[in-house]
């Protein structure tokens, strides 16, 4: 696809680079990719540095018996921390796989310009560490959520993060992966909730039908 001109105008966090470095970033033509489809997957090689235009991408670690664990999503602005460490000299080999969570716009920042704009733009240089920093302190709150909250807690805050008009339109795996536990877990636990007449349960879908016991069970403190 044919890259509209003068794309970075329409991402704020870069719209403020300097002509040169906005200029080396528009020679990469913006990808629409399909919802579900993947990045990249563990093993592969880190091919650029991602940049998210529209949607938001999932990284995923899948454990040894299938598991699935959300590590973090990328949203226009933010960073991926699988590609940022792999070009700056970390492990050059992904350990996680990204997905596309539902249609979105991307580009793609060959190796060889991400570390040229590192050297020669001190904007986009802060940029880069700004987003990755953001990003560590978000992956640490992951970690320390994981750690501490129980299963209740975290499925609450979930419920409530996806809720659009009262309805999450969710699998059960699809909790399990976001919260870092397994579909039978939270099958138990959705289970518990609806015959309490906090939520009603469809395929695919939970309804809510008491926000307020799932705020309560949201706020409870860790132990």
């Amino acid at each position: 696809m044919t890259s509209p001109p003068g794309w970075t105008a329409a991402a704020p966090e870069l719209a403020s680079l300097d002509e040169a470095a906005r200029g080396r970033l528009e020679r990469h033509s913006p990808m629409d990719v399909p919802a579900g489809a993947s990045l990249f997957h563990p093993g592969d090689a880190v091919k650029g540095y991602v940049i998210v235009l529209e949607g938001r991408v999932e990284v995923r670690l899948a454990g040894p018996t299938g598991r699935d664990i959300l590590l973090y999503d990328v949203t226009p602005g933010e960073a991926c921390i699988q590609s940022t460490l792999g070009l700056l000299g970390g492990d050059d080999h992904y350990s996680a796989e990204a997905v596309a969570e539902g249609p979105c716009r991307i580009v793609l920042l060959p190796r060889s310009d991400f570390l040229a704009l590192l050297d020669s733009s001190a904007r986009f240089r802060r940029l880069v560490f700004a987003a990755l920093a953001a990003r560590m302190q978000a992956t640490m709150r992951l970690l320390e959520i994981m750690s501490f909250q129980p299963v209740e807690t975290r499925l609450a805050q979930a419920l409530l993060r996806r809720a659009e008009d009262g309805v999450v339109r969710a699998t059960h795996q699809d909790l399990a992966t976001a919260i870092g536990s397994a579909r039978e877990v939270i099958s138990r636990r959705l289970e518990r909730l609806a015959a309490a007449g906090v939520v009603a349960l469809e395929r695919g879908r939970v309804h809510i039908l008491d926000r307020d016991a799932l705020r309560r069970m949201a706020e409870a403190p860790s132990p």
